[in-house]
């Protein structure tokens, strides 16, 4: 579904004609529900990045969210990849910028920043796979989302859209019935199916039957 066709389909069914602007409105809060409870490949993304010699920060891009998992790569092409501390752990571990070494550990300095240990001895080319907030549907016109799952963004839209305009109590409840249950599936694929095989046992999963 994109976005013409969703936009649409809310009308259609509310029976009321929306503006541009509050159609956004319902998209955006429908699409920021989803993407903060459950995990879909769209949410992904790999970057390479250059860490410095003697230098024990390392800048985060402009989307940065949250890191799935990041690596040192040396000039075999071996990776390494670091274990995520917190900062405290990370000042603990290693007090003196100044001792250097190949990194183990990273942690989230500020919202722009993370910070390694031991500070790099000498330059190395990283990958993260990190999260981020992908390009709405409403600028976009496509999205995974609306191609994949879109019964999860329609109702989720239709419940925004029903709220705002003060629909029918049972209405309101029909749709968000509707769009959890379409989330239910979406989370046994996001967070079930894609996941059974991660490595790291720390990222969520949910069971599957």
């Amino acid at each position: 579904m994109n976005y013409t066709e969703l936009k649409a389909n809310i009308q259609d069914i509310c029976e009321t004609s929306f503006t541009d602007a509050q159609l956004a409105m319902f998209t955006e809060q429908a699409e920021q529900k989803i993407y903060n409870a459950v995990q879909i490949p769209a949410l992904r993304k790999n970057v390479l990045g250059v860490m410095t010699t003697n230098n024990n920060y390392l800048a985060t891009p402009t989307d940065f969210l949250y890191s799935y998992s990041l690596a040192v790569v040396d000039g075999n092409g071996n990776y390494s990849f670091l274990l995520n501390k917190d900062v405290n752990f990370m000042r603990e571990a290693y007090p003196n910028p100044n001792a250097t070494g190949l990194p183990k550990h990273y942690g989230y300095f500020d919202d722009d920043t993370i910070i390694l240990g031991p500070t790099p001895d000498s330059t190395y080319t990283t990958e993260l796979h990190y999260g981020y907030y992908p390009e709405s549907i409403v600028t976009a016109g496509t999205t995974w989302l609306g191609e994949e799952f879109d019964s999860a963004l329609l109702n989720g839209a239709l419940v925004e859209a029903l709220r705002f305009m003060k629909g029918e109590p049972d209405l309101v409840a029909l749709y968000d019935k509707m769009y959890v249950q379409a989330l239910g599936l979406l989370k046994v694929l996001g967070d079930g199916k894609l996941r059974e095989d991660a490595y790291r046992a720390g990222q969520f999963r949910v069971p599957v039957s």
